[in-house]
């Protein structure tokens, strides 16, 4: 199963100079929670934009760049990832950036987005995609520092 994690803004805003544009501590520990003992797949950049390691997951990088990075697998071709995430028989999220999720968008079973009730500049946005392909849940409605967001599943 593919699955997608993300925060997004009104406007779909992602990030802005390859950080995170809110860091609101829920939404960090719900990035935590669904994500720990999985494969985490993300581009170059995300790896980079990483503060720390993240225990407990194991990384996967889509890069032609990148070469031998300790405790992660590097795909360089997109089509020979997809091909190894689908004979997998467990749940595989995918972190980002923009140009990651947009590759995988066709092929999600599941969106964890955290909707952000606000906008903001930004220089990377999740893909447009349609909603009535999925059946959406809201897992939960919070406010944090004077925003207000929510957990939403879109389930295939």
């Amino acid at each position: 199963m593919i699955s997608i994690i993300a925060a997004i803004g009104k406007n779909n805003e992602l990030g802005k100079d390859n950080d995170l544009i809110w860091h609101i501590k829920e939404d960090l520990i719900n990035f935590k929670n669904l994500t720990m003992n999985k494969k985490i797949v993300m581009g170059a950049s995300t790896y980079k934009s990483l503060p720390k390691h993240l225990d407990g997951r194991e990384y996967i990088i889509l890069s032609s760049k990148l070469n031998n990075i300790e405790n992660a697998i590097i795909y360089k071709d997109f089509n020979d990832l997809l091909n190894y995430l689908k004979n997998l028989d467990e749940e595989v999220m995918i972190i980002g950036g923009a140009s990651i999720y947009k590759l995988f968008l066709p092929y999600a079973d599941r969106l964890y987005l955290t909707e952000i009730d606000a906008e903001a500049q930004a220089d990377a946005y999740f893909p447009s995609f349609d909603k009535k392909q999925y059946k959406k849940r809201i897992i939960k409605e919070e406010n944090s520092e004077d925003i207000k967001y929510k957990f939403v599943l879109y389930e295939r």
